[in-house]
């Protein structure tokens, strides 16, 4: 069983169309607004904001893995041997939230050799679309180079892409944010399945069947750019693994709120737990898929 997790909708009028996220299975039903279609796509900053909070961080679904006593494996990482060749702002966007969910793989299993290089592809992708000047390469490089400070090295390499997807909405680029996600989210799936492969956890099971709440939402995001015909076309990749998921169900199990004090502010956890139905056979077709949908993305 997993803690709920609070995902945004792109408006209430959405919310109360979806209801809850429990046991009504496919989520085809829900609609984006016909007020949010328009060519200058903007999403509202604190829709991206708290859809990013409440996916899984690179740090945690590699963490997950790490703390399963699962081996490190560069099989499961992107090449950065073609990062010249994604020469659009699209490919650049995506691929830097691909290596963005690897940098922080390598990081949780202190791979301090192999980090480098992907420090220098993000650093390329970066540059490409004008945010390179939040990515600390210089400082990244250093703390890559001793492996005392992997506290230090995820924290930046967390705050740089915080600091990226920031400016890229202030200065109305949400379309590059929403790809960055996209990269993000697409890498840790993958991981997770090719994982799961050779590792059938009950927790990585659950894991991948967590993820048809966050492939609901990342879909609603790419359809708002329906005027923008590279982000349709990654959404129409993406369809085919939505519809793999659409069968699993997730319940909500109400669960009584803890109040807890943070920073001398008493904060409420609503301690809800979610319980994920997934088969064996749904899972195995959602690897594949997602196998084929990240090695198509990479190679744009």
């Amino acid at each position: 069983m997993i803690k709920k997790c609070f995902y945004i909708l792109l408006t209430v009028c959405m919310l109360n169309a979806c209801g809850s996220c429990g046991n009504r299975g496919s989520s085809s039903d829900l609609e984006v607004p016909d007020t949010l279609m328009y060519s200058d796509a903007i999403i509202p900053d604190d829709e991206i904001s708290g859809f990013i909070d409440n996916m899984s961080s690179p740090v945690e679904m590699a963490a997950l893995i790490k703390s399963l006593d699962v081996k490190f494996s560069n099989k499961y990482l992107a090449s950065t041997d073609n990062v010249e060749d994604f020469s659009t702002e699209y490919q650049q966007a995506l691929n830097l939230g691909i290596y963005g969910l690897d940098l922080g793989y390598l990081n949780m299993y202190n791979k301090t050799n192999a980090v480098l290089d992907y420090i220098s592809a993000i650093k390329t992708l970066a540059d490409g679309i004008n945010v390179g000047q939040f990515f600390d390469f210089a400082t990244l490089r250093r703390l890559s180079q001793n492996d005392q400070n992997l506290d230090s090295l995820m924290y930046i390499s967390v705050h740089s892409f915080n600091q990226m997807d920031r400016y890229l909405r202030k200065n109305k680029r949400s379309n590059l944010s929403v790809l960055m996600i996209t990269g993000v989210w697409i890498e840790g799936n993958y991981l997770v399945t090719q994982v799961y492969k050779e590792v059938p956890h009950p927790e990585l099971k659950e894991k991948i069947g967590e993820q048809k709440i966050v492939l609901d939402k990342l879909m609603l995001f790419l359809e708002v750019f329906k005027n923008d015909k590279q982000l349709q076309a990654i959404a129409n990749d993406l369809k085919p693994l939505k519809e793999q998921y659409k069968d699993i169900t997730i319940t909500i199990q109400k669960g009584e709120p803890q109040a807890i004090e943070k920073d001398g502010t008493l904060v409420f956890i609503q301690n809800d737990v979610s319980i994920v139905n997934i088969t064996d056979e749904q899972v195995k077709s959602i690897i594949a898929k997602t196998e084929e949908v990240r090695n198509k993305l990479i190679s744009k």
